[in-house]
């Protein structure tokens, strides 16, 4: 897999989705949680989302419940959820596995790409990469990192 492009994941129906649907968008790909305490990113998320997807920004949503058990609910209660608190519009798709042996294809392709600064792992939810129009990823932040303390780093790819 040389691009983003390449990859198809499930959406929350659990029906595949080709990531080549997003050609020549900047993407900023997050893996999520419920009930953790940077939920509330949802919000400056879909900020960034509804202030810049004209332009062509689009957030990919992957809820994982990997780390302490934070997403426990269903797809359909976590699009519930994120739509009745934080008015989120961007794509959201089915639960996935970011760290060991069982971890998405893309998440495996995307930690090969930029590692963090504890490695190649995940460290916790709301781990954000950021990719160009062509598919190629530009740069990784930590959880701690706020969706607004991306938005230079986007405008410059937009």
């Amino acid at each position: 897999m040389s691009t983003i492009y390449d990859f198809t994941v499930l959406d929350t129906k659990r029906q595949p989705v080709s990531l080549a649907q997003y050609k020549g968008k900047v993407l900023l790909v997050v893996n999520t949680a419920t009930g953790c305490g940077f939920t509330p990113q949802y919000e400056s998320l879909e900020a960034l989302y509804k202030k810049h997807h004209d332009a062509g920004l689009v957030i990919l949503d992957f809820p994982c419940n990997q780390f302490a058990g934070q997403a426990p609910g269903t797809e359909e209660e976590i699009v519930s959820f994120c739509q009745l608190k934080y008015n989120v519009s961007f794509p959201q798709f089915a639960k996935i596995k970011v760290n060991g042996d069982e971890a998405a294809p893309l998440y495996k392709w995307l930690k090969e790409q930029k590692s963090g600064i504890f490695g190649k792992a995940i460290k916790w939810n709301f781990t954000k990469f950021l990719i160009d129009r062509e598919g190629n990823v530009i740069d990784r932040y930590a959880p701690t990192t706020k969706p607004e303390d991306i938005e230079k780093d986007i405008l410059k790819l937009l």
